[in-house]
């Protein structure tokens, strides 16, 4: 019954995770719900091993029908390859803990500031263009690919707010992007979770199909709603994120 509850949890989050990010958020509290005795580096590791799928399949329905920097996003999909590697073995010599209390209050003001300014992300009008585009997306990548392999809650939103806050793009165009990204920084920590034999094998395969089906209907979702509909579940899930963060950082 264990693969049943833990499959549903799985499309639930590439549905959200296609729109906007933030299927972690789902998908990990579940496994270790369902598996409290487990290792967590191993949970952790098997929720990568299906949401890659779901993130791959999002960015390849998303480039389809909405034109991807790829000048700039592919070396900034690099850099957040080789920022999330360097994360995750950061976080095997440095204690993450220390972000625990400090990722909640990050989160509010994202979602403070993204409430106060109406019109932010509604509109594409990206602020660079060329070397100076490549530059700042790449820089992005670094950074929070880095937080992904070192902490990880939140990466896909970080994404999506960083380019409609630095790049200009509208929220549609940033998590289109957002998901080019993210895909690279999770193939960077399965590689690592796999390495260090962290994967439930064959628990990846019922979850990846259901992560994919979530991931196309969360897609399809996405285009026929446009901006503001993303921009509503970015909210969203911010706000879902700072209770779940919060709680994790305070309560427990």
């Amino acid at each position: 019954m264990e693969w049943i509850f833990v499959s549903l949890a799985s499309l639930l989050a590439g549905f959200v995770d296609a729109i906007v990010g933030g299927g972690g958020l789902i998908m990990v509290p579940a496994l270790f719900a369902t598996f409290a005795s487990a290792p967590p580096a191993t949970l952790l590791g098997t929720n990568k091993s299906a949401s890659v799928w779901g993130t791959a399949m999002a960015t390849w329905q998303y480039s389809r029908r909405v034109q991807m920097p790829w000048h700039a996003m592919m070396p900034a999909a690099a850099a957040g390859f080789c920022g999330s590697f360097v994360g995750a073995w950061a976080v095997t010599v440095v204690s993450p803990d220390f972000l625990r209390k400090l990722l909640p209050v990050i989160l509010v003001a994202v979602l403070a500031y993204t409430l106060a300014k109406k019109e932010l992300g509604r509109h594409h009008q990206p602020r660079f263009a060329g070397r100076a585009e490549v530059a700042m997306a790449s820089l992005i990548g670094v950074a929070i690919g880095f937080y992904d392999g070192f902490f990880g809650p939140g990466t896909g939103s970080f994404f999506v707010f960083a380019f409609v806050r630095l790049l200009g793009y509208d929220f549609l165009n940033a998590s289109v992007s957002a998901k080019l990204l993210n895909l690279a920084t999770n193939v960077a920590a399965l590689v690592l979770f796999t390495a260090k034999g962290h994967v439930w094998w064959h628990f990846a395969l019922p979850l990846a199909v259901a992560n994919v089906a979530g991931s196309m209907l969360g897609t399809h979702m996405a285009l026929r709603h446009g901006t503001g509909f993303v921009r509503a579940i970015f909210i969203f899930v911010v706000s879902m994120l700072i209770l779940k963060t919060g709680y994790d950082a305070f309560l427990r």
